[in-house]
């Protein structure tokens, strides 16, 4: 039985989103401060954190960095909420590490959606990724250690960042689209929030420097890698 934290300073929402994730069968614990939200992490090493960006004292993006930089939790999946859905809210969020991103307001269908999705993954991640190294250019991933180098360069790649690009360089050449990234990394099916698949890309991009000039944008459908 999963066990999901939710990091949640507005009492009633959080005991919502308690309410229904416990319908689906998970034990679900809620907490409404930063600090708190790490003790509780570090005590009971959840399955996955519902982390609120605006949080009192130590803000979401905080826990988050710390959550990441303790061998403990580092691997725990993250996926933040809140009522910020800018573009650089986005990628604030997923560059200090957070795996998934959810916008007030939202439906708990969708929560419970996106959840049911990180932890299917997550249980999935070792038969999804084959042993031996992928090579593309300058590009080398080491998935038994997971590290990435480009133009021989370690490039530090969050959770989310490192299967995106191993998905597309172990279908180099082929156009994939943004349906089929968000089922073959993220694990579910939502056209609705493309803008997701997009702000990683960016990053993935900006990370690799040159070498991130092999993944093309084919316009009105998706994505693909090729030197």
């Amino acid at each position: 039985m999963n066990n999901i934290l939710i990091i949640e300073d507005e009492k009633d929402l959080a005991e919502l989103l308690a309410y229904n994730l416990e319908k689906e069968g998970y034990v679900a614990n809620c907490v409404h401060n930063g600090e708190t939200g790490l003790e509780v992490a570090y005590r009971d090493l959840p399955d996955l954190v519902l982390l609120d960006l605006m949080l009192p004292g130590i803000l979401g993006t905080d826990v988050c960095k710390a959550l990441r930089k303790d061998p403990r939790t580092a691997n725990v999946p993250v996926i933040m909420i809140t009522a910020k859905g800018d573009e650089i809210d986005r990628v604030v969020g997923f560059e200090v590490g957070a795996d998934d991103y959810i916008v007030k307001p939202f439906s708990m269908r969708e929560v419970t959606l996106r959840v049911k999705s990180m932890l299917k993954r997550k249980g999935s991640e070792p038969k999804l990724m084959r042993p031996e190294p992928l090579y593309i250019g300058k590009i080398f991933i080491d998935n038994q250690r997971h590290i990435v180098t480009s133009e021989g360069s370690d490039i530090d790649l969050t959770s989310t960042e490192f299967k995106l690009l191993h998905h597309l360089v172990e279908n180099k050449g082929c156009v994939l689209s943004r349906d089929q990234l968000m089922q073959g990394v993220w694990c579910y099916n939502n056209m609705n929030d493309t803008r997701t698949v997009d702000t990683h890309v960016t990053r993935l991009r900006s990370k690799l420097g040159m070498q991130g000039e092999m993944i093309k944008t084919v316009r009105g459908f998706g994505y693909k890698i090729e030197v």
